[in-house]
This record gives C-alpha cells, structure tokens and sequence, in this order.
C-alpha cells in the first residue's frame, strides 16, 4: 500500500473534539512500513518510548534517547498519511522545566513533522503542558500508570484500585485538562476510576488496560499481534505473527540446508545476446 498524499491528515484539535463521540482509535507505530499498513484504521499512530522495550532490548523505557525516538517519528510520518502522528517525550527531555521541555519538543516537531507530543505525569506536569500549549506544541499526557516512573514506583502493577487512591488521579487528570492537554492516556487504572474520570474531564480519555467507557483505546502493536514474548492483562492478542513468522524462518532454514531453495523459479536465466553485439563480434572475427 503507497502513501496516499492526497488525504488530509487528522489533527489534534479533531482528536480534541472527538470528546463524548465516535471512541477514538490508536496503536503505537514505530516502522514505515508497518505505519503504512495501519494508517488507515487508525486515528492516531503513537510512537511510544516503548519502542526501547519492544525494538532495543531494554529492560524499561527509561533508557531511551530523545534521538532514537526523533529517528523513529521520521519513519513513521514518512510511512503514513491519515492519523495523527504523536511522539512520547523520553525520560529526562521534558521534567527539568517547561523551557527544558519546549526546547526538546519543538526539535522533535521540527524535525520529524508529527503533530504531537506527548509526556507522563499529571499535576506536577501541569505547567509544563500550559508552557507548551500556549506556545504551539499539542500536548497528550498520561498517568496512571507511568512506565518512565518505574524507579520510584517500583513496579509495573496496576494503580488505583484502592478508593484511597482515587483523589489524587482525579486530580491529575482534571489538572492536565485544564493546563491545556488535548487529550490524556490513562494506562492500568482500575475500572471504575477511569470510567469516572473519563465523565469529569472535558478532554477525550485514551484507555490502554482501563475501561471500555473511555473515549478510545490504544494498544502496542507487537503485543496485539502475537509479536511479544510476555503481555500485560490488558492485552487481547488479536493475532499470533510470532509462531507464523517462526515457522516460516524454519521452513526456509531447511531449504537452504537441502539446496531446495532457490529454483528456478526464484533465479535468474541467462539471455541471448542482444543483435547489436552479435554483429559486432562477427565484425572483428573474434
């Protein structure tokens, strides 16, 4: 499938006023081509910070260096579109003050062309995301669970599951909302809090391992397609790629080790030589 230039592309004020709609659509991306076979079912590519995780063998997110997502923002703009295109701020490009922030964001707007950003934490990252917002930078957030907090919070388990609890995630998400986020992930929250946060925010909810009553879904693309090795809960499998692509490396192990591969089929002949050489050879007598 070619990239289609003559689709407009959605924006983040559309992802905006997609609040209480049609539930919004996304999966992270961190490919062309495999943004180029999702793009048109989807409203928003994420090109998650996970990708250190997924594509680079590291063991948390925290890692990642702002140009390794700036490399794979590119190729995913490149390879798409239709959606939206939002690149996750890594660890230490955004918390060190909203000037800090913005610097880092504007490089990555203006250098992989995406239309957003977006960055983790909730009250304490409400100045930042008004700094950015008032000066041009759409800005997702996300809480709940926070993958790049995992140092302080320890582990990757679900949050909020205690009513104790609840205050303090409603207040992040009202706190984002009205800083100026368009929209905000809410990852491994319990049930019934995002479903509730969902209802008090004016800005449309992003569920990944929350609840259906949130204003969209999104989900890491390897991990719905069979692709990882180990899922959260929250992951339904809509495919098993991992046992096909196995099966199909094995199949052509064994032809190449029998010299059953290549035929003919997938060689190539030799030709005639073309008229004008002929004569030319008879010419000299050689």
């Amino acid at each position: 499938m070619s990239k289609d230039f003559s689709v407009k592309r959605i924006t983040a004020p559309e992802i905006r006023a997609r609040k209480g709609g049609a539930p919004i659509v996304a999966l992270t991306a961190y490919h062309a081509h495999t943004a180029r076979i999702i793009d048109p079912y989807v409203d928003f590519l994420l090109v998650g910070d996970s990708l250190g995780m997924v594509m680079h063998g590291y063991e948390t997110t925290v890692p990642v260096p702002l140009e390794l997502m700036i490399m794979h923002a590119q190729a995913v703009v490149r390879g798409s579109s239709r959606a939206l295109v939002v690149v996750d701020m890594p660890f230490g490009s955004y918390e060190e003050s909203p000037a800090v922030a913005f610097r880092n964001a504007a490089r990555v707007m203006k250098e992989t062309g995406a239309g957003a950003i977006k960055l983790e934490g909730g009250v304490q990252m409400a100045e930042t995301i008004r700094y950015l917002a008032d000066r041009g930078i759409p800005v997702m957030s996300h809480i709940g669970m926070t993958p790049q907090a995992i140092n302080t919070i320890g582990s990757f388990k679900p949050r909020g599951r205690y009513r104790s609890e609840w205050a303090a995630y409603e207040a992040d998400a009202q706190a984002i909302a009205e800083a100026g986020a368009f929209a905000v992930v809410i990852e491994a929250l319990a049930e019934l809090l995002a479903a509730r946060i969902t209802k008090q925010i004016s800005i449309p909810t992003i569920g990944i391992g929350a609840s259906a009553e949130c204003d969209g879904q999104i989900l890491v693309l390897e991990d719905m397609l069979g692709l990882s090795q180990r899922v959260p809960k929250f992951v339904k499998e809509y495919a098993q790629l991992g046992a096909g692509i196995e099966n199909a490396v094995k199949a052509f192990a064994s032809e190449v080790r029998t010299r059953a591969f290549p035929t003919a089929e997938y060689t190539y002949p030799m030709c005639d030589e073309p008229e004008a050489a002929t004569k030319k050879t008879k010419m000299t007598g050689s």
